[in-house]
């Protein structure tokens, strides 16, 4: 059953990888820099001072960066364990897809997904009281995880794992968010 998976994991990389044309190329290396939403992250916490009094802001800021380290510690940990070799890395993929990105570290999970995952949940549960478009910023992970695909570094399998692992770490920590500050 894990070599289906396997299998399939690897067909749907290469479907979804071959999709990419020329053209949209520079888009998506673009999406796939994590300093290219820089302005996403000032905005964040712009948000969270403006609809929280300071002291109350503050901890939700606290518990943002908290969100972040935890889980890139923790994907960076599963990395060095698991020890996947990244798409890019494949030497019997490499002729099937298209690689705009070179990174030589471990592949699963994808950092971009849970980071980005963790981070978003986070900040909509702290913030979806104040309005209902707060679930649009769902948008940045959504694009910042399929980027990983695009470019030839991540299988989906190392996105779906991401995503999860970082919603967990999400509810985990507004959980424990809501119970310590109030």
């Amino acid at each position: 059953m894990f070599d289906t998976l396997k299998k399939w994991d690897r067909e749907l990389f290469i479907f979804l990888n071959n999709l990419g044309s020329d053209s949209f190329d520079r888009f998506w290396v673009i999406v796939t820099q994590i300093e290219t939403w820089t302005f996403l992250f000032v905005t964040f916490f712009l948000l969270i001072f403006k609809y929280y009094k300071r002291r109350k802001a503050f901890y939700i800021a606290l518990f943002t960066l908290l969100t972040f380290g935890i889980s890139y510690f923790l994907k960076y940990s599963i990395k060095i364990y698991v020890q996947r070799l990244r798409p890019n890395n494949t030497p019997d993929l490499v002729e099937f897809i298209r690689v705009l990105d070179t990174p030589m570290d471990f592949s699963f999970y994808s950092g971009h997904a849970s980071v980005s995952f963790a981070i978003t949940t986070f900040l909509v549960f702290s913030l979806r009281k104040f309005s209902r478009w707060m679930y649009l910023l769902f948008i940045w992970p959504i694009l910042f995880s399929f980027s990983r695909i695009y470019v030839g570094v991540h299988f989906p399998s190392d996105i779906i794992v991401g995503f999860f692992v970082g919603v967990i770490i999400a509810f985990g920590m507004h959980y424990l968010q809501k119970t310590l500050i109030k």
